[in-house]
């Protein structure tokens, strides 16, 4: 199946998904925030650059797109109609790669949670994710996904 769009307005489409300082990552860097959680974001010099650091609870938060991460069972993680060979390879290397990382900075001793996009998608949701999150951080937990 072909496209239905061009390949300068899927390039221009492409082009405009941010890596960082997403939506979903905005709303929930406000709320810790302001439960009083302070952190760093984006850090380089980790694996896998996490988009938050805390460092005095050892933990690291992910905000992952459900899309480009294969959020299992949720509506958001579709596949395209096009090229379904790509985009199965490329969904299984982002799988990979996420298992590999989350593995590594366990052994590094970091504690991991991973938020889904789709938990921030309301209000009320981005409130009890908030919430689960400070309680996660209070407690021995090494991994977590909300």
């Amino acid at each position: 199946m072909a496209d239905i769009v061009d390949r300068q307005t899927r390039s221009r489409i492409m082009s405009a998904i941010r890596a960082k300082d997403t939506g979903p990552e905005l709303a929930l860097r406000k709320a810790l925030h302001a439960r009083g959680f302070r952190y760093r974001i984006h850090a380089k010099h980790i694996l896998g650059r996490p988009d938050l650091v805390l460092p005095k609870h050892g933990a690291l938060i992910f905000v992952h797109g459900c899309f480009w991460h294969r959020h299992d069972g949720c509506r958001l993680a579709s596949t395209p109609a096009t090229r379904q060979d790509y985009w199965q390879a490329k969904f299984e290397a982002n799988v990979k790669r996420d298992r590999t990382v989350r593995k590594a900075l366990l052994l590094q001793g970091w504690r991991i949670l991973v938020v889904w996009e789709c938990s921030l998608k309301q209000p009320q949701q981005i409130a009890a994710t908030a919430d689960a999150a400070r309680d996660w951080l209070h407690s021995e937990s090494q991994f977590l996904e909300l």
